[in-house]
This record gives C-alpha cells, sequence and structure tokens, in this order.
C-alpha cells in the first residue's frame, strides 16, 4: 500500500539530445517543430522509464525546454515591458529564448533576465521580474497539453508548479516603492484559475514546490504561505495539493506546514534530518496528512543504504500506517545522471557498484517500497546492498594515510599572506605595471567544434600526443596573439586543453573517478559532467605549468594562470559522504597550493583561482553559516597563501548576492576579485561600496550567458555605474564569466568594445591630470 513518487526528472537526455536540439534551433538549423518533436520524444521517454520501473506518482510539466522559472513566468505572462514588443512582433519560442538568452538582431536588442543559482546547488534559473502594477493572466498550454501527453500513453501523471510564495520571492521588484508579496493576491487567483482547468482535465494531484521552507522566514513571508494555501484549498474540488519542500528540513517551519490544507507533506529525509524526530514523536500534528519520505538522494549518486532507509520507513509506518506513507526521491532527478548502466570506463569499474543514477534511484524506489521480508529476491537485495556498503567503508581506495598527516600537519601561518593587500598592492603594480582600467578576461575562450573534435580524437586515441599538442600550440598562439592585437592587459591561454574546469582538475587528482555520461544540467543547454569525489585527495603532478608557461613563452605582457579553486572543485563535483565536507575541502586545497606554487615558480606572476560555487555552498539557514564559511574561506587561503607578496591572486565568483557575507568575501583576501555584474547592471557592488571593500574588482561589463555584442557605449555607462562604487585605481574591467560557450565573432567583436571602453575613461583620467 505504500506509493512511490518522483518529484521531478532530468529532461536533457541520456545523450544531451534536448541541448543538441535547442543549440541548433538557436543557430537556425532546425525549425521549431522539429525542437518540439524532440523534446516530446524525451518527455516520453522519460514518462516511459518511470512507469517501467512502477513509479506510482509520476511527474509532468518538470520538462522545460530552458528553466522551469522561466516557464512559471510565461504561464503566467510575467513579462518585462523590454520585451513587450517581441511579445507582440515575434512567435513564443522567439520571445521566450529572448528572456532567457537575450536577443540582438536589426529589430530588437535587449537584455535577459537575470540569472542566479537554485538554492545551494549549481542549477541556474531565471529571475522573475515584478512590476508594482503587475497583473498576471493566464497561458495553459504547455502545462496542459504535456499532462495530456502522458495521458494519451496511458500515464496519469501529476502536474508540478513551483508554489506561489517560492515564485514570488525567488523573483525581484524592477522598480522601487512595493513588496513583491503584495502581489500575492492576483497571483493566487491565477493559480486558481490553473487549478480549475487542470481538474477539468482530470487531473487528481498537484504538486507545489516550496523549497523556500528549508529557509528561515519571516513572518511576512509566513503569513504568505497561510493565505496562499487556504485560497488554494478553497479551489480545490477533486485534486489533491502534494506540498514539496527539499534541500534541506523544515524546522521551525514544520509547525506551519502541518497546518496548511493540503494532502501531501514532501520531506527531504536527505538534507533534512532534522524534520525525522518530529514526524516520528508528533503524529498529532499531522491531522490525516500524507508523508512523502524522500529517502533517495536526488543530488548525488551514492546507492541507498537499504538497512538505514527501511528502519526509518519501519518507525515512520508504525506511526501512521502504510496508507499514509509515499517514498520518493529527496528532490527532483533533475540534478542526477540518467543511467549508470551506460558507463563502460573501466577506470570507474572499482567503485561502480557503490553508485546509483536516476535509473537505479527509480529502482531503489521500487525495492524501498515493496521489500517483503518472507520472499527470497528481496532478502538478496538487501543482503547484496549491505555488502556494498561494508565494503565501501573499508575500501583501500579511500583513505590514504599521507593526506591525513599532510592535513593534520597544517599551521596557522598557512593560512596567511607575508604582507596585508595595501602593501602587497604596491609590489604588484611595480612589478605589472599595468594601466587604470586594467582589461583582462575570465579564462577560458570558444571551444570551437574543431577543438572539441581534436580532444575526441586525442581521447579516443585516434590522434597522437604530438599532434594534439601541435594544435594546442596553434590555438593557444592565435589567441595570444588576437588578446595583443585587441589590447587586452593580461592575457589568457584560452584552456583549450581542457573539458571542463573542475573536470579537467579532477582528472589529474588522486582520489576522483569520472563517468563518460554522467552529465547534469547547469543552466539552459550547458550540461557538465561532475567528477566523483570517493577518497583521499592528492596532486601526483603538476596540472597546469606546461600550457600556462608555453603561453607566457609568446609574450611580453603578464599571462594569467587559471586555477579551479578547492570550495568549487568540492561544490561541482559528487563528493564523498563518509567524511565532513570541511576535511574533503582541505586536502583539495593543499593539492591547489602545491599548483599554485609550482606556477609561481615557472614565472606566472597572475594566478587566478576560481571560486564561483562559494555562495552557492553556503547552509540554507544563515544559523549555520558560520561554520561553512570558516572552513570555506580557510580553504582558499591556504590554496592562496603560499606565494611572494608581488604574485598576484585573482579569484572569481558567478551569480549570487554578496550582501551578506561580504566580510568573508575580504576574508579571501584576493588580490582581485572578477564577479559576474552586467545583468543586474552594477547593483551589487553596492554591497561592496557600504562595506568599503579594500582590494581590487573586476565587475563583469558584458553578458557572456547571451550572444549579443554590447556597444562601446554600453560598456562605459556600466563602467562610469562601477566608479561610483570602487575607486579608479581598484577597478578591473573584464566580461561576466568564460567565454568558452561562445562564438569566435561575437567574442572578438565585444572583448574590442570593452578594450575600446577602458582606453576611453583612461583618456578622461589623461585629460583631468593634466587640466590639474
Amino acid at each position: 500500500m505504500i506509493q512511490t513518487q518522483t518529484i521531478g526528472y532530468p529532461r536533457i537526455g541520456v545523450q544531451r539530445e534536448l541541448k543538441k536540439a535547442v543549440e541548433k534551433y538557436w543557430k537556425k538549423q532546425i525549425a521549431a517543430e522539429a525542437l518540439q518533436k524532440q523534446a516530446r520524444q524525451l518527455r516520453e521517454t522519460h514518462w516511459r522509464t518511470q512507469r517501467n520501473h512502477r513509479i506510482d506518482c509520476i511527474s509532468s510539466n518538470d520538462f522545460s525546454l530552458y528553466d522551469q522559472m522561466l516557464d512559471m513566468s510565461v504561464l503566467f505572462n510575467c513579462i518585462p515591458k523590454r520585451f513587450q514588443e517581441i511579445q507582440e512582433q515575434e512567435d513564443e519560442l522567439t520571445l521566450y529564448f529572448a528572456m532567457a538568452r537575450g536577443l540582438q538582431n536589426d529589430n530588437h536588442d535587449v537584455k535577459a533576465l537575470e540569472m542566479t543559482k537554485w538554492f545551494n546547488t549549481n542549477y541556474h534559473y531565471l529571475i522573475p521580474e515584478f512590476r508594482r502594477d503587475q497583473e498576471f493572466s493566464l497561458n495553459t498550454t504547455k502545462i496542459i497539453s504535456e499532462y495530456q501527453e502522458a495521458k494519451a500513453l496511458g500515464i496519469d501523471t501529476k502536474p508540478v508548479l513551483i508554489g506561489p510564495v517560492t515564485y514570488l520571492i525567488l523573483g525581484k521588484e524592477s522598480e522601487e516603492g512595493f513588496n513583491r508579496l503584495d502581489l500575492l493576491p492576483k497571483l493566487i487567483a491565477v493559480y486558481q484559475q490553473l487549478i480549475t482547468e487542470l481538474e477539468n482535465v482530470g487531473v487528481s494531484y498537484i504538486q507545489m514546490d516550496e523549497p523556500i521552507f528549508s529557509l528561515t522566514l519571516e513572518t511576512k513571508t509566513q503569513q504568505a504561505l497561510q493565505f496562499a494555501y487556504q485560497e488554494l484549498a478553497t479551489t480545490c474540488k477533486q485534486s489533491k495539493i502534494v506540498l514539496t519542500n527539499y534541500f534541506g528540513a523544515y524546522e521551525d517551519n514544520l509547525e506551519l506546514a502541518c497546518t496548511l490544507p493540503v494532502e501531501v507533506l514532501h520531506f527531504d529525509l536527505v538534507n533534512g534530518q532534522k524534520d525525522l524526530s518530529f514526524i516520528t514523536d508528533h503524529p498529532d500534528k499531522f491531522q490525516d496528512k500524507i508523508l512523502s519520505l524522500g529517502l533517495v538522494d536526488g543530488q548525488n549518486i551514492w546507492k541507498n543504504d537499504f538497512t538505514s532507509s527501511k528502519e526509518i520507513i519501519r518507525n515512520v509506518v508504525h506511526q501512521y500506517g502504510e496508507e499514509r506513507i509515499w517514498i520518493a526521491t529527496s528532490c527532483s532527478l533533475l540534478h542526477s545522471p540518467y543511467d549508470l548502466d551506460l558507463e563502460t570506463n573501466p577506470q570507474l569499474e572499482p567503485i561502480k557498484s557503490w553508485l546509483a543514477f536516476g535509473k537505479q534511484k527509480l529502482a531503489e524506489l521500487h525495492t524501498l517500497t515493496h521489500y517483503d521480508s518472507r520472499e527470497e529476491k528481496w532478502i538478496k537485495a538487501f543482503v547484496e546492498n549491505e555488502k556494498i556498503q561494508q565494503d565501501r567503508r573499508t575500501s583501500a581506495l579511500i583513505h590514504n594515510a599521507h593526506v591525513q598527516q599532510r592535513v593534520s600537519a597544517v599551521a596557522e601561518s598557512d593560512y596567511h599572506r607575508k604582507l596585508p593587500f595595501a602593501e602587497r598592492q604596491e609590489l604588484q603594480k611595480k612589478k605589472l605595471n599595468l594601466p587604470f582600467y586594467p582589461t583582462t578576461t575570465i579564462g577560458s575562450f570558444p571551444q570551437t567544434a574543431e577543438v572539441r573534435k581534436q580532444r575526441r580524437a586525442f581521447k579516443n586515441q585516434t590522434s597522437s600526443q604530438e599532434t594534439y599538442d601541435q594544435f594546442l600550440r596553434e590555438e593557444t598562439e592565435a589567441t595570444i596573439r588576437f588578446q595583443e592585437e585587441a589590447g587586452l592587459d593580461v592575457l589568457v591561454h584560452g584552456e583549450y586543453e581542457r573539458n571542463d574546469m573542475v573536470e579537467y582538475f579532477g582528472e589529474q587528482l588522486d582520489g576522483f573517478a569520472f563517468t563518460q555520461n554522467g552529465w547534469v544540467q547547469s543552466y539552459g543547454s550547458r550540461c557538465v559532467k561532475p567528477p566523483v569525489i570517493y577518497g583521499d585527495v592528492s596532486r601526483p603532478e603538476p596540472m597546469t605549468i606546461k600550457w600556462s608557461s608555453y603561453a607566457q613563452s609568446l609574450t611580453r605582457r603578464p599571462v594569467k594562470a587559471m586555477l579551479t579553486g578547492p570550495v568549487t572543485i568540492l561544490q561541482w563535483s559528487f563528493v564523498r559522504n563518509d567524511q565532513t565536507h570541511e576535511k574533503t575541502c582541505t586536502q583539495i586545497a593543499l593539492a591547489i597550493r602545491d599548483e599554485v606554487r609550482d606556477l609561481e615558480k615557472a614565472g606566472l606572476s597572475v594566478i587566478q583561482i576560481d571560486e564561483p560555487a562559494l555562495r552557492e555552498g553556503l547552509p540554507l539557514r544563515e544559523k549555520d553559516w558560520k561554520s561553512y564559511l570558516q572552513w570555506s574561506v580557510a580553504a582558499f587561503r591556504l590554496a592562496s597563501s603560499g606565494v611572494q607578496d608581488n604574485t598576484q591572486i585573482h579569484t572569481h565568483m558567478c551569480y549570487a548576492s554578496f550582501n551578506d557575507i561580504i566580510e568573508d568575501i575580504a576574508r579571501l583576501d584576493a588580490d582581485v576579485i572578477t564577479l559576474e555584474a552586467s545583468r543586474s547592471k552594477m547593483e551589487l557592488l553596492e554591497a561592496f561600496a557600504d562595506f568599503k571593500y579594500p582590494n581590487e574588482i573586476g565587475p563583469g561589463i558584458y553578458d557572456i550567458h547571451s550572444p549579443r555584442v554590447p556597444s562601446i557605449q554600453e560598456i562605459t555607462v556600466l563602467l562610469e555605474r562601477a566608479q561610483q562604487f570602487i575607486p579608479v585605481q581598484n577597478l578591473w574591467v573584464n566580461p561576466d564569466c568564460g567565454l568558452k560557450t561562445r562564438d569566435w565573432p561575437e567574442t572578438k567583436e565585444a572583448l574590442i568594445h570593452m578594450v575600446a571602453a577602458a582606453k576611453k575613461l583612461r583618456e578622461r583620467i589623461t585629460i583631468e591630470v593634466e587640466s590639474a
């Protein structure tokens, strides 16, 4: 009688079919009909896969061509005014992708919606924008049609929606003078209309995702949740609401959740184990609600411990009965790879039995739900699972005594540069001799089809090391020459030898393993293949010296060596769950420290250690931040502090709010920090100005996630705005992020415009000095 449910399913396709189709559509290589056909095929495959694994409650509307929050904005006709001309003149897909990526052609030039991280994951969502006079209206085409698609296959699905309060809270006001939660009554009216339409086509369950329950909620937000679900309950005649929280525990919000008039409450018991004791100790609080227990990890890839999970199920069933229990994934499987059976890499084989990808997690749900101690096949499954758990705990693959001893030997002095920043800055200015508004990029240059072809040929052993190295030398030299001609001040080598900013390093570190098809979505069509950290981490030999040194040999201008920081390597990998993240991160930091010191010895005077995931790793509740920020900042400092004071350390961070952790950003003590800032029009710099941030800053002045090319004037205006927050002597000029996903023509034009804007502002300084 226990039921199973999935909170959501991956959408990119086993072989990234969606990514390929979307990008072909953007390049006008296929029509909209072909893109939609591919999308329908993927949805059908995903639904059938779940049904074949006997999942009882399968989701629909968890599929998106780009992002589920963007889908919600389109669903409710929440279209910012700058897109309204496109909405009136173009088709729906053109509008949709313009909101996602911006649009620049003969008729339009409009910037995309801002983008930021989805809670504490590496998935990025598009931020809804709300006006004071915002109206909502319903476009039900997608959610109704996808439900009916599944129904035609004989699968009765549970449509998934972002809950109304989470949708508003994760958005932003596009103008001052109001609070976006004040829009809730208008929004609820449209949700009610949608529920009626869903009931009209026979929907029984509607999943409302409200992951803000994992956050510390203000009174106004709590009241908004109470109002929203009281109102929605009046509309539900035959459908039942599945209220879904994930990525953490309800904790002090659980009393509120229990009072809401919903039929099913979902718990993430992987990341929110604190809720378990409340569940077992207070059955009276839940009235007649069904409890969905998220016991199968939707974010990581380690095999479920059946014995532990079954004990939880037994205790909860004892209190509530089987008819009131569902077993589920902790969150959407969007964050998991598809299928472990596709992995044939011998290197993965020693740990393969420890792992479970999306399809295997479906099987775990079925096993946990249907276990019968009287049947041999279930007994065998549990015995085998326990053997695997024990093998992993005791495996010699995991433990390295030398690494553990080195961690224990770290001294306080290892976390500090010798001189404070103000004194280092003078030494670096003298050594590097850079102008005002020094220009640079974040690291990577376009990874063209030819680059990927050559890398694939070398990996498949159809091309020799000598042939591949010659190709990389040619690409690197061409990139150095372009940067010199464009007038950039601090150059990079382009990273043509690298597949991914985390995977590349993991491949050269002990304690890591890799998949062939373990793709997960990061944003839009961008997919990553996270490494698997299964054991103690160390660096057997230098990782980046060869190509950084070669690039520096080609030019007299400083070349910036590029590394990924320890926190980002940790956050963007599938991390071992048998020791603390702090310990694993410290091991990675020591490996990066060795690389930094070797780069300096090889003559690299500028070294960038990217930490785009630092903010992302924050625990969801502020009361838990202190411990995380202590060890994550310490890991960066351990990695970066072993060099001379005239060596300049950079770091880069992605879309995030820094207001509440600005002191910790300062504690990184990076000489230069570069940030993504263009979509927000430099808004995040206010935090740095208010704090009087002492070090140098490079706010991104154009959006690399969009194909549009900014004009010189547009960049100049952003730099002038940045000057209001950052002293000129501390201001760098750079794009928002790396350029690997862009094409060469737009990259060249944008960088030439960027350098021209910097030179324009330098001329002003010269005129001002001469006038004085």
